[in-house]
């Protein structure tokens, strides 16, 4: 039996957004490096949340079953099932979308957006599209390793 969550050290390519995350330019999904990950760490699933919006967590980002690996690349397609770069899992997230939703604060605005990422003990049987809710009841018991970080956008 696990007596502990591990921590695990996360990091973005900056502590700002480059353009190509946002929605003034392409909005792809960012690079995140794990650091931490235990052998026993089957998977990760990552919550990407905008304190600044309505709710105090609106999540922009939802996804799960990614391999236990120390670098997530940018740029997975908005799609339930992924294959490439990586295998994962994505669910819907509170625009009402699948996928990766980047930064798109009003003008004259700073936002902070949180990334929540979790090292897991297997794969979770929750299918694409799942809302927030969902991957956190599917979760339960199996987290290992938890870490968080931050970034801004400006506009």
């Amino acid at each position: 039996m696990n007596s502990g969550v591990t921590r695990l050290s996360i990091s973005l390519r900056s502590a700002e957004f480059p353009v190509w995350n946002t929605c003034d330019g392409p909005d792809i999904s960012p690079e995140l490096r794990i650091r931490g990950l235990r052998s026993e760490m089957r998977s990760i699933a990552i919550f990407a949340l905008n304190p600044f919006e309505p709710g105090c967590s609106f999540t922009t980002w939802i996804i799960w079953n990614l391999p236990a690996i120390p670098l997530i690349p940018e740029g997975i397609p908005p799609e339930g099932v992924v294959t490439k770069p990586v295998p994962a899992v994505q669910g819907t997230n509170d625009y009402g979308t699948i996928g990766w939703r980047g930064p798109c604060p009003p003008r004259g605005e700073i936002h902070r957006y949180l990334f929540k990422v979790y090292g897991l003990d297997g794969l979770l049987d929750l299918p694409a599209g799942a809302l927030k809710q969902d991957l956190i009841d599917a979760m339960r018991g199996h987290v290992l390793g938890f870490g968080e970080t931050a970034a801004t956008c400006s506009r």
